[in-house]
């Protein structure tokens, strides 16, 4: 279990108003109660409302939830949609946490109460959009901490290269993920469509941010070729 569930786990135990013992924390999720008190720490460090000590326990004595959302039934049924989409085309963690997310909203009462029994549309297998998926959780990875990736592409014309990429982020065009990157053998800004990579490995090291080599600095080439087609 990665620490940000956990601590997510920690506060849903708490909430309940009632104090509980570090060793009770402890073995409701597997881990030392060394481990707790440093999770404790975080939490109280990031402004959650624990209190309690070592040797006591802990309780929570405000509510942790988001502000009020009024949603409309059409941003209701936009949410719906997206959930669904992500469920069925992203990799297995975002899939779990899409599916997390409609379970909290439909058990909302205000929800239940204005939903329809159907929401009007289905959401099918995505194929083309599936392929590649496999990938999808070591390039986000990749891009979080700047990680170097060996891949083996296969080109639109059947072409295949391997290269030395430096992953900077991942983008949905309605049918498939691409992304984009510092590629070292062209030396220059490549999008890689994420369902033509054949293998996509760590290679074991990391890259800094470099002036000329950053998102940034790709996305204002983007712009300013837009810039130029328009005015030419």
């Amino acid at each position: 279990m990665r620490r940000a569930e956990r601590l997510a786990d920690i506060v849903e135990i708490v909430r309940d108003g009632r104090l509980h013992a570090a060793r009770e924390l402890a073995a409701a999720l597997s881990v030392s109660e060394r481990t707790v008190y440093r999770d404790m720490d975080a939490l109280v460090a990031s402004g959650v409302p624990v209190e309690g000590e070592r040797g006591v326990g802990y309780l929570l004595r405000e509510p942790v939830f988001l502000p009020p959302l009024a949603m409309s039934l059409i941003e209701l049924e936009a949410l719906s949609l997206g959930m669904a989409i992500v469920g069925e085309a992203a990799d297995a963690e975002l899939g779990a946490a899409a599916r997390s997310l409609m379970a909290k909203l439909e058990g909302h009462a205000s929800v239940r109460r204005r939903s329809p029994a159907s929401w009007g549309f289905g959401v099918y297998e995505l194929a083309q959009t599936r392929a590649g998926l496999a990938h999808m959780p070591l390039l986000r990875r990749a891009i979080r901490e700047r990680l170097t990736l060996a891949i083996v592409y296969r080109s639109l014309t059947g072409e295949v290269s391997e290269r030395d990429i430096r992953p900077l982020q991942i983008d949905y065009w309605g049918r498939v993920w691409t992304c984009s990157a510092w590629c070292e053998l062209r030396g220059a800004f490549r999008a890689f469509r994420v369902d033509l990579i054949e293998t996509c490995t760590s290679n074991g090291r990391t890259f800094k941010l470099e002036p000329g080599k950053t998102i940034e600095d790709y996305l204002k080439l983007v712009a300013e070729e837009l810039d130029r087609q328009q005015h030419s």
